[in-house]
């Protein structure tokens, strides 16, 4: 598990400078307008409901502009990622939009530990996370002990079953890839990010985990929290399968034929007990 951290951690720091340069993370509108929102948190703004004067933890932050989108919908902002290279450009957009956001280096696995006595009414992922970590159980256990008795965990992810499919296929929907957590990760060896840029990587081999929605609720459940919502999507926010998406208005790409047969992204909230 070390190195397959290690791995994706000197990916993640080659990927930081390219994703704020490009224009997909929108870095240039957050520093010219105080209003401007990323793509990811306007899409659940009305599941998020009010989050005012609320301490906030957003895990695996990345450069950190779904971080500056809740603390401008004004949440007090802590952002964790393990990604120094991520960090530095997280610091450097809120420093530039003049917003004070506290930023720390970590793993999610020693989140709790790092972090100390702090607890939070928030707790938020945002998309494209959990398939970095190789165990829930952990990761739950880490969101439950972050929270405050009544604190809440926001989490929007890429669902499982999309993540199980074979994404070269340009013709058909083909399970490839576990649906279930594995012990073993599926390994990727990859020069290109996901954003615009003529730019490769060096530090190319990553390692992925999937994990059912029921091993994701169960784990949560465990750990002494309430599942309050869950909301199957048609849409995410990105082509995660080249060749049979469409892109829409709201900026979400769905499946051109028929979008109904699959969920490719889901909403969940759920609640610490007292």
């Amino acid at each position: 598990m070390d190195d397959s951290f290690e791995l994706n951690k000197a990916n993640w720091n080659e990927r930081a400078a390219l994703h704020a340069a490009s224009p997909d993370y929108q870095v240039q509108k957050f520093i010219d307008s105080a209003e401007h929102l990323s793509d990811v948190v306007r899409f659940d703004l009305r599941r998020l409901g009010d989050i005012r004067g609320l301490e906030a933890l957003h895990l695996q932050c990345h450069i950190g502009t779904d971080t500056l989108s809740l603390a401008r919908l004004g949440a007090h902002l802590t952002g964790l990622d393990f990604s120094c290279a991520s960090l530095e450009q997280a610091r450097r957009l809120a420093e530039a939009c003049q917003q004070g956001i506290h930023f720390v280096e970590a793993s999610v696995y020693d989140a709790a530990q790092v972090l100390g006595e702090q607890r939070y009414d928030l707790v938020y992922t945002s998309i494209g996370a959990l398939n970095w970590l190789p165990r829930i159980d952990d990761w739950a256990q880490n969101v439950a002990a972050l929270l405050k008795p009544g604190g809440r965990l926001f989490l929007r992810e890429a669902h499982p079953i999309l993540l199980s499919l074979d994404e070269t296929c340009e013709d058909e929907l083909r399970i490839a890839h576990p649906y279930f957590e594995h012990r073993e990760p599926v390994v990727w060896d990859d020069e290109q990010t996901y954003v615009q840029t003529e730019a490769t990587l060096t530090a190319s081999v990553t390692h992925e985990w999937n994990h059912g929605l029921g091993e994701i609720i169960s784990a949560l459940l465990r750990h002494g929290m309430t599942l309050t919502a869950l909301e199957e999507h048609d849409c995410l926010p990105w082509e995660a399968l080249p060749g049979q998406m469409q892109l829409g208005a709201d900026g979400e790409w769905r499946l051109r034929s028929r979008p109904e047969r699959l969920p490719l992204s889901y909403t969940l909230q759920a609640v610490k007990n007292r």
